[in-house]
């Protein structure tokens, strides 16, 4: 039975929804994962959900908001799952193969126990993320049932139309029925590739909006904020794996720059140039602490994400931009091009170089960069170069350069960044 709200007076309507909002927008993820539990299928566990969602807008207003909403919400929706399997005409059979009977799916009268929840959630974690779908797909997917986002916001996010979004999200939940996808958090090797691909949705999304691809901002906070958010949740359901508390350190240094890395008028703001009394000292501390979880937790070899971690430490215990220790820097990219080779990787190492060793080292490594096709039309590269060319008195090859990397950019902001850098080249 869903626990009754303790009565109270009402507040007014618009602040009881704004309050629903608000938990469901927090709890979703939890109550999608424990109805996941009953249902094996995402889609439904989050028709559920939502249900729950307007008997609390049909509810709440009239009786009051719960002493525990959260748990108000799971119950409520958790009963709905358990009266949709009664329903099943093969409830028989699901209880077989679940290899549980229906006391054990029944949701009890008190909150369910904490620690079964975030199993739950970790299983979602893991299914949202399958490799079985494509990047875009688990992207909009995660976003979807473990960030609250809704549809437009996704689209709106990643400046694709919302259809398109919808079905993704729709082909998404069918793939994933379909090919009967286990609600489960794999063991071994399987695990240890599945989450790879959790960590880099994770990243992926913080970075979009970090640095965003195109439109007309440089930062998309909000992003950042929801990427920052499910690692916090992977790395308290996982503390065993370095990679995570790696991620979440990167994410936490990364997020401490926020403030600084646009102007008054929203446009970004070199490191270089950065007011480093505007860093979030407080998620410095948090990324150290995660750093430290990620080295204690490690054996062997660093992995991908605590070697970032490490190298976004560098910028943050550097005061003044000519304190940074650009020679570990430089030494942290090595060993991330040879743990996880990759042509951008190159191009950051080459950054690290021409600031330990000077332009003239690093031009060489740059020019070697030039014909990688995965670079052909990467904006970074010439902007680089560009910068290179610059500090070496080149300026009319630097213009050219800032130019061709302002051609290439989707993102406005950016692109009026580049142009400046060409103009400044007299």
């Amino acid at each position: 039975m869903t626990p009754q709200p303790t009565p109270s007076p009402a507040p007014r309507p618009d602040r009881t929804a704004e309050a629903i909002e608000t938990v469901f927008r927090i709890e979703s993820p939890r109550i999608i994962a424990g109805v996941t539990r009953v249902v094996r299928d995402v889609g439904i566990a989050e028709e559920l959900a939502q249900d729950a969602l307007v008997a609390a807008l049909e509810r709440w207003p009239r009786d009051g908001v719960p002493d525990n909403p959260g748990a108000w919400l799971m119950a409520t929706a958790r009963n709905r799952a358990v009266d949709l399997v009664r329903r099943r005409e093969n409830y028989a059979r699901k209880l077989a193969e679940i290899g549980r009977d229906l006391s054990a799916v029944s949701p009890p009268e008190e909150p369910a126990d904490p620690d079964d929840i975030d199993d739950d959630l970790l299983r979602l974690v893991f299914t949202a993320c399958h490799p079985v779908l494509s990047t875009e797909a688990r992207t909009a997917l995660t976003l979807r049932l473990l960030g609250g986002l809704t549809t437009a916001e996704i689209a709106r996010a990643f400046l694709v139309p919302e259809p398109t979004v919808a079905q993704r999200i729709v082909r998404a939940k069918r793939t994933l029925a379909t090919k009967n996808i286990a609600f489960e958090v794999p063991y071994g090797p399987d695990r240890e590739a599945r989450l790879g691909s959790v960590l880099d949705v994770i990243y992926l999304v913080f970075n979009e909006g970090y640095a965003a691809t195109a439109g007309d901002d440089w930062l998309r906070p909000s992003l950042c904020e929801d990427a920052l958010r499910l690692a916090r949740v992977l790395s308290a359901l996982m503390p065993k794996e370095p990679e995570v508390h790696g991620l979440t350190a990167l994410l936490e240094f990364q997020a401490s720059r926020t403030a600084a890395r646009t102007g008054p008028s929203g446009e970004p703001v070199l490191l270089k140039d950065q007011n480093r009394a505007r860093w979030n000292r407080m998620l410095i501390a948090r990324g150290v602490a995660a750093l430290g979880r990620a080295e204690a937790t490690s054996s062997g070899a660093p992995g991908p994400y605590l070697l970032q971690a490490a190298i976004a430490a560098c910028h943050a215990h550097a005061y003044t931009y000519e304190e940074t220790d650009w020679p570990r820097i430089a030494t942290l990219y090595g060993l991330l091009a040879a743990r996880t080779p990759s042509p951008v990787v190159e191009l950051n190492r080459a950054v690290a170089v021409s600031m330990a060793e000077g332009p003239e080292a690093a031009l060489p490594l740059i020019d070697a960069l030039r014909g990688d096709p995965a670079l052909r039309d990467y904006h970074l590269l010439p902007s680089v170069r560009g910068d290179l060319l610059a500090r070496l008195g080149r300026t009319a090859e630097a213009r050219a350069e800032f130019e061709r990397a302002a051609s290439l950019t989707r993102n406005e902001r950016e692109r009026e960044l580049l142009l400046r850098r060409a103009a400044q080249q007299s």
